[in-house]
């Protein structure tokens, strides 16, 4: 595998164009089976997520799908993908997703850090999600991890550092197990990296099999924090920011570990442990969320 030559001027001097997105019934329910969402069909607090006829709501964190402008696959930036794999992500919702919407995606990347010769570049994209009122709807921040792509030159070499993990023993522990073939349901929304369902791609990548999209083990710990401190209410979900450090794969159980850091944040951290329990203390990312409390609303 020759040695990937990133091009940052080329990188830096893109400039995605804007993208409408249109979505309803059909996109929030596909978004939901591909973040596990119906394992349990007689959950009333998952089934609205995934049936028309249940008062149908659009999962939150859907926003990471939604005017996605796709991967950087134009050989002039110098980006070998079979070494990209998926490293921050973050969705701050100005308001509540609805069933169904038209959205202006306006994509653009932020940085490229260099981690120095050797090692990893990490380009830095956000993108705004526009209503047709005008008013923003979501923010998403994201970033991806280019393994060996750096040495490229780049002025910025650190990112800032994640928030901690809770220390303390948590409050709340949710296990939720992801079934073998959710990479091949998730990758229908539209990331369709081969990493996620060619075995021969992921072994070139030096994976034993396809990885679970990063996003999508994000959105599976989304399910746990609404399920075990929102009541399922997607409202109440603010914002929520994870960093991944470890791949995780489909059939593997994702374990979200919560506890209260203030009256209106809590913070958790979630691990993927593999084959049904065992090999437990893989950390899958650390992640940080936020939600208003509601009068009446119960402690988390």
């Amino acid at each position: 595998m020759a040695e990937p030559n990133l091009n940052y001027e080329r990188i830096m001097a893109y400039r995605p164009s804007d993208i409408r997105v249109s979505y309803g019934e059909r996109e929030c329910i596909l978004y939901a089976l591909g973040i596990g969402i119906g394992m349990d069909p007689l959950d009333p607090g998952e089934l609205k997520f995934v049936y028309e006829r249940a008062g149908l709501e659009a999962f939150p964190t859907m926003a990471v799908v939604l005017g996605w402008p796709g991967r950087m696959t134009d050989p002039a930036f110098g980006i070998d993908e079979r070494l990209v794999v998926a490293g921050d992500l973050k969705v701050v919702l100005h308001r509540p997703l609805a069933p169904k919407a038209s959205l202006v995606s306006r994509p653009r990347v932020k940085e490229v850090i260099d981690k120095g010769p050797g090692n990893a570049a990490i380009i830095q994209n956000t993108r705004d999600l526009i209503g047709e009122d005008g008013a923003p709807v979501a923010t998403v921040d994201s970033s991806t991890f280019a393994r060996k792509h750096g040495g490229f030159g780049g002025k910025a070499t650190e990112t800032p550092a994640p928030h901690a993990v809770p220390q303390a023993a948590p409050e709340k522990i949710c296990d939720l197990p992801t079934p073998p073939n959710l990479a091949l349901l998730y990758r229908l929304n539209g990331d369709e990296n081969p990493l996620h369902a060619d075995p021969q791609r992921a072994k070139a990548a030096g994976f034993d099999r396809p990885i679970l999209h990063g996003a999508a083990s994000f959105g599976v710990a989304a399910r746990a924090i609404l399920r075990e401190c929102a009541d399922y209410r997607p409202e109440r979900l603010k914002s929520i920011e994870a960093r991944f450090s470890r791949p995780v794969f489909p059939g593997d159980t994702i374990r979200t570990e919560s506890a209260a850091s203030s009256p209106a944040t809590t913070s958790c951290s979630a691990t993927g442990s593999r084959h049904c329990g065992r090999d437990r203390g893989l950390r899958l990312l650390s992640e940080r969320f936020l939600f208003p409390k509601l009068p009446g609303a119960p402690e988390v």
